[in-house]
């Protein structure tokens, strides 16, 4: 089967590609592109920043260079369900054996206080992320399957220290100066969490590695 994943950082498939065999570059339009095979289906894996604009061109240049057969958004989230711990797999979609089940919000915006997790919780959502729902437009215009796959990085009870949607660039990637200029004036509380986050996206990265070589496509 070949299979289109999506995601917003080419970090964000550092398991996958841990995981999978026959990687090559990909010549699609987009800020990253890989070709691999990964539990035994054929997958191209896009990156292309963070945000709808980015995800929905990045998931229409992924169709029209690849053909593919089913569409994923995949990558971090933030959890609103207080069951969920750091790198656990949250699937929104059917059809996919593993994971945590749950609806899966998207928001044009990072989420960082646990009051307005609280808040989105009221949704009946379990995570929150950024991409996912214009991955699915662009699935369903063109009548193809879609499925959400993230790993959690955050969790429903924690605020972020550091203001990352400050740093958030035009191009949907964070600007690491400003990140650092930021905690370096805190860094007491922010920089720990910088180094935490990092452990924990790398955690959550090995997590979505494991998944795809099982889920059953």
């Amino acid at each position: 089967m070949r299979i289109l994943l999506v995601a917003a950082e080419a970090m964000e498939f550092e398991g996958v590609l841990a995981r999978a065999q026959q990687v090559g570059r990909a010549a699609v339009r987009t800020g990253w592109a890989r070709t691999c095979r990964i539990g035994g289906h054929e997958a191209l894996l896009v990156a292309n920043g963070a945000g709808w604009k980015r995800a929905a061109a990045a998931a229409a240049a992924g169709i029209e260079a690849w053909r593919p057969e089913a569409v994923v958004s995949t990558g971090f989230c933030g959890a609103l369900d207080e069951s969920l711990g750091v790198a656990d797999v949250v699937v929104g979609t059917d059809g996919l054996r593993g994971g945590n089940r749950g609806t899966i919000l998207t928001v044009d915006h990072v989420v960082r206080t646990a009051e307005e997790k609280r808040k989105l919780k009221e949704s009946g959502a379990v995570a929150v992320e950024m991409e996912a729902a214009a991955v699915a437009e662009r699935a369903r215009e063109r009548g193809l399957p879609f499925h959400c796959v993230r790993a959690v990085t955050d969790l429903a009870g924690e605020s972020l220290a550091n203001d990352f949607q400050a740093a958030l660039r035009s191009d949907g990637h964070f600007a690491t100066i400003t990140i650092l200029q930021g905690a370096l004036r805190h860094p007491s509380t922010r920089v720990p969490e910088l180094l935490r986050l990092r452990a924990r996206c790398k955690r959550a990265a090995r997590a979505l590695g494991d998944f795809f070589v099982v889920c059953g496509f």
